[in-house]
This record gives structure tokens, C-alpha cells and sequence, in this order.
């Protein structure tokens, strides 16, 4: 199985990327806050990387950190709830903070991530409490990261999903107001509205 990607990115898209190991291009799905994490196209990457074998097909998923791969490979043992569900799910909610809610039990915070209703919600609560909890007490509360260096970000990650630099800038911009205190996440989902009209 393959663990560990460490390429050059040739090419990254709404939900993945294409990482050039050797001559050889492998495609690897990703959630919205690694695809942020990523270089700029033709720069060096390592990913770490969960392998997902079906009878039809070979899926690798991608992950920036060890946090968000460790929140996966929970998610996946939880009822219903399949690979591309759990990177859904972290697309919406840092792994961590991910981690403190299931622990504390905050329903309320788990069904703001898109995609999880209130059963989802609370499943994730019963069945990820213990799991999760270790990394929970790891985090602490949750920080915001500094303005400047979320903004830059946010205009990183933005790029990679394909906009064109002044329009990631104009984005970015429009959000600065509000961005003290807030999370990457909820930036890119308010740029992406944004973008969309």
C-alpha cells in the first residue's frame, strides 16, 4: 500500500492533485485545507497518503498532516461514513478542532460542517469520543491564526483551486474586515461564495 508521496505537483484541481513521482503522475485526493497547504505547481510535495482499494478502483487520498491523516482513518470506521465522506468532512473543519467537538460532544459545531446533519453529528460524538480524544487534549483551545498569515492563505489555497491571482486577491481582500479570529476553513467557504456569486 502507499504511504507517502514525495514528488513535484504538476497539476492540482477542486478536489485533488497530481503529484510527479519519478516520471510517474499519481493522482491523490485532498480536502480543501491541504489542497491550501500545497506549493505552487512545479515545486517540490510530500504527502501522506491513505490507500483506498475497491474491486473497480485504487483511490489514494492525500494529507497534509499527520492530525488530519490520524481524524480520517477514524472517520472511516465510523457507519456510513466512506472515504470521500470523511474528506468532505475535513474540507469543512480543521482535524483538530474536528477532534476537540467530537470530544467535548458539541453536536451544535460538528452539523456547521457541511454534509453532517444531526445523526451524522451525533454518531461521529458516540462512536469517535474515545478515539479522539488524545488529540484533542493535544490541541489545546483552538488558535486563530494571525490576519496577515491567514489572509495569505486563503490566496494560496485559492490559486490552487484554480482562480486566477487577482481574483483570489480581490477575495481575500473583500474578507479582510471579518478576518480576525476566523479559521482558514470558514474563509474559503465565504471566498468561495463570494467567487460563485
Amino acid at each position: 500500500m502507499i504511504a507517502r508521496l514525495s514528488g513535484r505537483l504538476l497539476e492540482v484541481g477542486e478536489a485533488e492533485a497530481v503529484v510527479d513521482v519519478g516520471g510517474v503522475g499519481y493522482r491523490v485526493h485532498l480536502s480543501r485545507l491541504s489542497l491550501a497547504a500545497l506549493p505552487a505547481r512545479g515545486e517540490a510535495v510530500a504527502l501522506r497518503v491513505f490507500t483506498h482499494v475497491r474491486e473497480d478502483a485504487l483511490d489514494l487520498f492525500g494529507f497534509a498532516t499527520e492530525d488530519e491523516e490520524a481524524v480520517f482513518r477514524a472517520l472511516i470506521e465510523v457507519k456510513g461514513v466512506g472515504p470521500r465522506a470523511a474528506q468532505n468532512i475535513l474540507s469543512g473543519i480543521e482535524a483538530r478542532e474536528l477532534a476537540q467537538a467530537v470530544a467535548q460532544g458539541d453536536v451544535v459545531r460538528l452539523t456547521k460542517v457541511p454534509g453532517v446533519g444531526k445523526k451524522t453529528a451525533e454518531r461521529l460524538v458516540v462512536e469517535l469520543k474515545d478515539r479522539l480524544l488524545a488529540l484533542a487534549r493535544a490541541s489545546g483551545p483552538a488558535r486563530a491564526a494571525p490576519e496577515a498569515d491567514v489572509l495569505e492563505q486563503l490566496r494560496t489555497a485559492l490559486v490552487n483551486l484554480g482562480y486566477k491571482p487577482p481574483q483570489a486577491e480581490g477575495a481575500s481582500e473583500s474578507l479582510r474586515e471579518g478576518a480576525p479570529g476566523k479559521r482558514l476553513d470558514e474563509l474559503l467557504r465565504e471566498a468561495l461564495k463570494l467567487l460563485r456569486g
